[in-house]
């Protein structure tokens, strides 16, 4: 099959997929090999020197065709009800290899649908022809084998395990490479035809992968969103999350028309106005405060999945009125963890490399739910006999064998790493960078690092977020340097890297987003952030702006998660507008919008452009995003040039707290204001509602049982949540997630806390 493809000569196939295992199933690759008895299946024919192979003979022909009328025997004659009509491989092969009428007329079997959950349809598993592509994609790529095959002969189906749903966060791919239509999209199903869609190409906005898409539209309307194969980023795969996050985009909660709030009888009330009036308020209102207050209370928080042009933009206007008061790390607490000015943080290798590593080390890191596509070439690296480590303060099953798992509480994570540093001089016999003891697990990570040819230290998101971030990257950079390693973030966002480039960062004093979101600014500006969800205290931050002066909400959505919001600008989602997203390597990728902005909504960067002209700013004449972009990123082929993970403070082992400490995921559908709206990304297991996941020792030490609810208290409030015990937690960690309204009224994703039974 290779050597044909290679050849240019098509063999027809359905089980067969470059990316899987060879299963040869369906035996529709039936050819003609010379000297071989009978014909042979090309996806399980090995080449040997000498081999005459016939694909297009009678003999080969004759083999397709009697394979076809049996694999049509039992499929059901419903193509023109069926969902998958129009873009069904057995339904084009049919064409060619098929018979004009059927020489079978018992009945047809039955297979009685199954419910998997809310993002797969197995409401037509009789169409199924057992090509096992759904199984082995999810043995071999997602790492879990949630689909399987029972029974035999024409008693043989698909099904789950004991009635489980399909919970994989790449789940979606199964939809793709399903060849009929037993497999098919739940959200889509039944609202459009194939040939009805428009296809247009976009990129994802929400992790630092920077997933190629195709979004299909009808109407001016998002239908569906599927991969557009990429080797060197996505491959042909996409995260559920870039498939499913479409629905938010025609969701009721879009804001669609400029809201002010004026003061009623009743308390304040939502007023629509038009854009003049809108931009003509706030325009007014930052003049006013930066006439009576000076710049220092005016600032601006984006977001990193906002595109670099608007980002650029946003820099500018804040710049423009004189203060240095802006940023997009909203989660952060380490604000001086900064590349030098114009450079930025980045993945420290290709996205493309990671498959391939030999040995890797993650600190920090909710793998899985994080960075889905990452984790997928972690696992086809550890295929290879790759070694991959973690730090962490727990050990979520990432899908893939760990060589060593090294756990401690969130600030016990410096010396940790210091530990290893000791282990990795020891080894060498060179100083180590500070003193620190090595236990065995980081002896056998250092051991494991010194050996291999490609090698990785990947800091993730809780890395970049923890307060003592800064010393982290000095620590790992060390490691890095001395075991011949790369170093660098697996970036949060789609953007992450580029908001650091185009200067959404906070230079020369500048105060950081979370001193923005602890303190009432005179004028605040907030792109695509709701802060209550997206900052590493959302309880100060809501406080915080209560005091606020004049807030300024640049959205797509009207339920906005911006209290004490003074004014909402409906803002262009990514299917709306043109924009830039820089992935986790330095890959800039620019797309086009698909769909006409919704009602009055503008893309952001128009918004932003306006906004500087009315306050009479320099340098916002920008025609088009082309303009915007070619401003802010300069020449492609030069942001190689800055990128830069050259730590920022010297080697330090920080020292460690005592007490119980918080260790804070973000789920990974309620990371972004447009996977928290997709409703069917909500029915999912992993939308379910936080939990306080507690160690063992103080699991036995509250005398707690399954189903007991404890209070979770930081600082001034706290919060009842369900109880859950992991035993792979460190003893003095207590896991609640952050960015989800259950938890959103504790206090910061790092630090002390306390736990009582409720």
């Amino acid at each position: 099959m290779h050597a044909a493809d290679a050849a240019g000569t098509y063999i027809p196939h359905f089980c067969y997929h470059k990316k899987l295992s060879i299963a040869a199933n369906c035996r529709m690759c039936l050819v003609e090999v010379e000297k071989a008895p009978k014909p042979m299946p090309a996806c399980a024919t090995p080449v040997t020197q000498g081999m005459v192979v016939r694909t297009k003979s009678d003999k080969a022909i004759k083999a397709q065709k009697s394979v076809m009328e049996f694999l049509l025997i039992n499929h059901p004659l419903d193509c023109p009800i069926c969902d998958q009509g129009g873009e069904c491989q057995l339904q084009d092969l049919a064409v060619g290899y098929g018979a004009s009428a059927s020489r079978y007329t018992e009945e047809k079997r039955v297979v009685f649908h199954k419910d998997v959950g809310p993002l797969i349809s197995m409401q037509e598993m009789s169409r199924c022809i057992h090509c096992t592509r759904c199984v082995r994609f999810g043995q071999e790529v997602a790492g879990v084998m949630e689909l399987g095959m029972r029974n035999r002969g024409e008693h043989s189906e698909i099904t789950t395990f004991v009635g489980r749903t399909v919970d994989s966060e790449l789940s979606g791919n199964m939809i793709d490479i399903c060849p009929v239509g037993a497999l098919t999209s739940k959200p889509f199903r039944y609202s459009a035809r194939t040939w009805e869609l428009s296809r247009r190409k976009s990129v994802s906005p929400h992790d630092s992968t920077g997933a190629n898409l195709v979004v299909q539209v009808k109407a001016n309307q998002v239908m569906r969103v599927v991969p557009l194969e990429n080797e060197d980023v996505n491959e042909c795969w996409i995260a559920d999350r870039d498939r499913f996050s479409y629905e938010a985009v025609n969701s009721e909660q879009r804001l669609t028309q400029p809201l002010l709030k004026q003061g009623g009888p009743n308390g304040p009330v939502w007023q629509a106005v038009d854009w003049n009036t809108a931009l003509d308020y706030v325009a007014d209102g930052l003049k006013r405060i930066k006439a009576e207050f000076g710049v220092g209370g005016i600032g601006a928080v984006g977001s990193a999945h906002a595109t670099a042009e608007e980002l650029h933009l946003l820099a500018k206007l804040v710049r423009g009125i004189g203060s240095e008061n802006i940023d997009v790390r909203t989660r952060h607490a380490d604000a001086g963890n900064l590349a030098a000015p114009g450079k930025a943080r980045w993945l420290g290798t290709s996205i493309a490399s990671l498959s391939n590593l030999d040995r890797a080390f993650v600190i920090g890191s909710f793998l899985r739910k994080d960075h889905p596509l990452f984790a997928q070439r972690l696992r086809q690296a550890c295929k290879r006999g790759a070694q991959v480590h973690s730090l962490h303060a727990v050990h979520d099953d990432w899908l893939l064998p760990l060589a060593t798992q090294l756990t401690a509480a969130p600030s016990a994570w410096g010396q940790a790493l210091a530990g290893v540093a000791a282990a990795v001089a020891a080894a060498k016999g060179v100083p180590a960078p500070v003193t620190a003891e090595a236990g065995a697990e980081a002896r056998a990570i250092a051991t494991s690092l010194l050996t291999g040819e490609r090698k990785a230290v990947l800091l993730g998101n809780a890395a970049a977020q923890h307060p003592q971030a800064s010393s982290l990257l000095a620590l790992a950079n060390w490691i890095a340097v001395e075991c011949g390693a790369s170093v660098g973030y697996l970036s949060e966002a789609a953007n992450t890297v580029g908001a650091q480039l185009v200067g959404a960062v906070p230079r020369q004093g500048g105060l950081s987003a979370a001193q923005m979101l602890a303190q009432p600014m005179k004028a605040l500006l907030l792109l695509d952030v709701e802060p209550g969800l997206d900052a590493a205290d959302g309880a100060a931050a809501r406080v915080a702006l209560q005091g606020a002066g004049l807030v300024v909400a640049l959205t797509a959505f009207k339920d906005a998660a911006v209290e004490n919001a003074d004014v909402l600008l409906p803002i262009a989602p990514f299917t709306e507008t043109s924009g830039t997203f820089v992935n986790a390597e330095g890959l800039a990728q620019s797309f086009t919008g698909v769909v006409k902005p919704l009602g009055d909504a503008r893309p952001a960067w128009k918004v932003l452009r306006v906004l500087g002209n009315l306050l009479g700013l320099d340098g916002f004449g920008h025609e088009s995003s082309e303009d915007v972009r070619a401003e802010a990123l300069g020449e492609p082929a030069a942001l190689a040039s800055r990128l830069d993970n050259t730590p920022c403070v010297p080697v330090a082992a920080p020292a460690a707290h005592a007490g119980l400490e918080r260790i804070a995921d973000v789920p990974i559908y309620a990371a972004d204001s447009l996977v928290r709206r997709a409703s069917s990304l909500q029915l999912t297991a992993d939308a379910r509602p936080p939990v306080a996941a507690l160690p063992a020792a103080l699991w036995q030490q509250l005398g707690l049982h399954a189903g007991d609810r404890v209070l979770v208290a930081q600082g001034q409030t706290a919060v009842v949540l369900p109880a859950r015990l992991d035993a792979t937690l460190a003893a003095q960690a207590v896991r609640v997630s952050a960015g989800h309204p259950a938890t959103q009224a504790l206090g910061p994703m790092f630090g002390p806390l306390t736990v009582e039974k409720a």
